[in-house]
C-alpha cells in the first residue's frame, strides 16, 4: 500500500477522534436515577458543542457532567460522568414542597416524573455560574438536593439521542414544555 492510503486513513482516524472529543460522544446509563426517561444500560449520544460555545443550557435539558467536588471528596471517581436533568439556573430559587418541585415559587410541570417527590427541600437560591440538577427518579437519585449546586464548568454536554435499545431509539426530551420560566 502506498503513502496516500495511510495518510487518508490517518486523516479519517484523526477526524473521528476530534468529533468524539469535541462534538458528540456515546455514553451508557449506569443507574436508575433517570427512570423512567432513561433506563439502565440505555445507550445515548451526548452533544458537547452548545455547552462549550454558548454556556446556555435550557431548563429541562438532560445534562452529562463531571462530579462536583463534594462527591469526589466522598470517594466518587473524578473521571466519572453523571447524568441528571437541569431544573435550576443561576438566580433561581428551588424548593420541594408537597411532592412537587418549585422554581421561583411556581410548581414546575414535569411530565417525565413517574411519582411525587417523597421528601421536602427548603428553598435554595442557585449561585452565579452554578446549576441545580435532579434525577427524574427523584426518590432514588443522588443529585443537587443532596450535594448542592453544580459548577457550570463541570458540564460535559447534553443527552440528545437514545440509540440503544432499538425499540426505544429516538430523541431524548431535552427541554421543559410548560412553565419554563
Amino acid at each position: 500500500m502506498d503513502w496516500r492510503f495511510w495518510r487518508s486513513l490517518l486523516i479519517w482516524a484523526l477526524a473521528a477522534l476530534l468529533i468524539r472529543w469535541a462534538v458528540i460522544e456515546p455514553r451508557w446509563i449506569p443507574s436508575g436515577s433517570m427512570l423512567p426517561t432513561l433506563q439502565l444500560k440505555d445507550r445515548i449520544l451526548v452533544e458537547k458543542i452548545r455547552p462549550r460555545i454558548s454556556h446556555q443550557l435550557q431548563l429541562g435539558d438532560v445534562v452529562v457532567f463531571s462530579p462536583p467536588a463534594s462527591l469526589t471528596a466522598g470517594g466518587y471517581d473524578p473521571d466519572a460522568a453523571l447524568i441528571k436533568r437541569l431544573v435550576g439556573q443561576s438566580g433561581d430559587c428551588i424548593a420541594v414542597e408537597n411532592g412537587h418541585l418549585l422554581r421561583n415559587g411556581v410548581v414546575v410541570e414535569e411530565p417525565w416524573i413517574a411519582e411525587p417527590i417523597a421528601y421536602a427541600m427548603d428553598p435554595v437560591t442557585v449561585p452565579e455560574h452554578m446549576l441545580w440538577l435532579m434525577g427524574d427518579n427523584r426518590n432514588a437519585s443522588l443529585d443537587s438536593h443532596l450535594w448542592g449546586p453544580l459548577p457550570e464548568k463541570n458540564v460535559i454536554g447534553t443527552a440528545v439521542l437514545r440509540y440503544w435499545p432499538l425499540n426505544r431509539f429516538g430523541p431524548i426530551r431535552i427541554t421543559e414544555t410548560t412553565n419554563a420560566g
